[in-house]
């Protein structure tokens, strides 16, 4: 096909970056949207988080038939949510597994997090993640770990055990470096155990708006610097991108590669403009590059498909972007502050959707309780 008659997500993923959508419900999967998104927008991934699933399961009446049943067995609110949840990633999984078998296990993956009430608990992280995997029994699911520091030893025990991983809320380049470093040395030890690393994945979820969003904040406060607002996130995300491509280069990874191992792939997450006075395509516009993927909201998959312009960005302006940090620091802005205060509001909001799922979920379950 011409390419000026593909969509522009279609063009976007000829630059080599794979679209996934920030979203998942059990109506989208059985009524036939989650597919018509593969079909139409180029999407070949979705991923889910707490408050994803705070929002799906509290509507309508799309889980109350299971409820039900898990209701007849006896279950407490959090076999609930685990039984509701792991039934749809499985379905999702099977929407997605043509193209992860005609991608060779590139693409076609979907995300499940552990309870992000266990952030900064290594040994029940790495249970958790074990545990969803052998539940879901899918090679095509990515169980989702944030990227703390008690977290980074799950990951790397985990991908050591031969499974795979989407590392979620990384906001720092120090960070990012740590993941990459812990997916490596979890090949290293899942080869050295004689494990197969063909059948593992990872990607390192970057989260690119809310830098911005904080950046912003603390420069209104300083006051005088309105040109550096919007500057932030995605200097960052290039800058992180240089050091994937130094980590999965050399002798030592190499080695791996010739082993089977793939790359830990940067992925860029919280991708919708929250500032409207930035274009709401900024950032995919300026992300697209080789190898990398971007998971969007369906409302910049909408928007990105009506007036995108796909071009490989993401390697160009290195200067300015470290520019950027400088004059920043300059201002005042001080960015390991910056990135600490978004790690640590992360978890915590992922903390208290997954609290207040639970109790409209216990809600549901007394209403749904026969008398």
């Amino acid at each position: 096909m011409p390419s000026d008659v593909l969509s522009p997500l279609h063009r976007l993923s000829a630059h080599g970056q794979s679209v996934w959508v920030d979203f998942l419900s059990r109506e989208s999967i059985r009524g036939g949207h989650l597919q018509r998104l593969l079909d139409s927008d180029a999407v070949v991934g979705a991923t889910s988080n707490p408050t994803i699933f705070q929002k799906a399961m509290t509507a309508g009446s799309a889980y109350d038939e299971q409820l039900r049943e898990e209701i007849g067995r006896g279950s407490d609110v959090r076999e609930a949510f685990w039984a509701l949840a792991v039934r749809d990633i499985e379905d999702a999984c099977d929407v997605f597994n043509p193209v992860f078998e005609a991608t060779g296990g590139r693409d076609g993956y979907v995300s499940l997090e552990v309870d992000p009430g266990l952030a900064y608990e290594t040994l029940r992280t790495f249970r958790e993640a074990i545990d969803l995997h052998e539940r879901a029994q899918r090679p095509n699911l990515l169980v989702k770990i944030p990227a703390t520091k008690p977290g980074l030893a799950a990951i790397e025990d985990v991908i050591a055990h031969g499974h795979s991983i989407n590392v979620t809320l990384i906001f720092s380049l120090r960070r990012y470096g740590e993941v990459a470093e812990s997916y490596i040395r979890g090949i290293e030890r899942l080869i050295a155990a004689g494990g197969d690393p063909r059948k593992v994945a990872s990607v390192a979820s970057f989260f690119v708006s809310r830098i911005d969003t904080e950046a912003d904040r603390r420069l209104d406060e300083i006051g005088g610097h309105d040109e550096l607002k919007g500057k932030l996130a995605i200097a960052n995300a290039k800058l992180a991108y240089q050091h994937y491509r130094e980590m999965f280069a050399g002798e030592r990874w190499e080695y791996l590669a010739g082993k089977g191992a793939t790359p830990q792939r940067v992925l860029w997450a919280s991708t919708s403009t929250k500032n409207p006075a930035y274009p709401d395509t900024m950032y995919v516009e300026e992300l697209i590059g080789a190898d990398t993927v971007n998971t969007m909201p369906e409302e910049t998959i909408g928007v990105y498909q009506d007036h995108g312009d796909p071009q490989a960005r993401l390697e160009g302006g290195l200067e300015e972007a470290r520019r950027v940090f400088a004059e920043l620091a300059a201002a005042g802005v001080d960015y390991d502050d910056v990135t600490e205060t978004l790690e640590r509001e992360g978890v915590e909001k992922f903390s208290a959707s997954f609290d207040e799922l639970l109790e409209a979920l216990s809600a549901k379950l007394q209403a749904l309780t026969p008398a």
